[in-house]
């Protein structure tokens, strides 16, 4: 686990988890309204070069084009609706998974449908109100070894 204090250490955090990212990863967020994941991708986009990275709450997803191309989904509105079976085709994006890095907020319960290689990020709220708690869960063998 790590702390994170402020908006501009999400972000540092972010940019280190880019730079461990290659092209066809997947991230995924899980964690509380406010908790920072939006803030955690804007550094993930940094990373790759990336800036301009608002949620996508109301479209859902977006690519933002870059070297890697970052896909950045909020599944929020996903989770209570009737299709609960929702697969990454389903947005109909122009870049494909394999050639981007893909980062999915509130995405702890479709991490896993999109195959068993993927790093969770799970993001509480610490003992003040700036203070973060961040703890990676690795998953396949590609993350294999992952530490914040």
């Amino acid at each position: 686990m790590r702390k994170v204090n402020s908006v501009d250490e999400m972000r540092e955090l972010g940019q280190f988890i880019a730079s461990k990212t290659k092209a066809g990863d997947l991230v995924v967020l899980s964690g509380p309204l406010g908790a920072g994941k939006t803030a955690l991708t804007q550094g993930i986009g940094a990373g790759l070069g990336i800036i301009g990275i608002t949620s996508p709450t109301f479209v859902i997803s977006r690519v933002h084009k870059g070297e890697i191309p970052l896909i950045h989904v909020d599944a929020y509105r996903l989770l209570g609706s009737a299709k609960t079976t929702f697969e990454f085709d389903d947005l109909d994006l122009d870049t494909g998974r394999e050639s981007a890095v893909t980062v999915i907020e509130w995405g702890g319960e479709v991490g896993a449908r999109f195959g068993e290689d993927f790093l969770e990020i799970l993001i509480e709220f610490g003992a003040s109100d700036d203070e973060r708690n961040v703890s990676a869960i690795p998953h396949g063998k590609r993350w294999e070894g992952f530490t914040l």
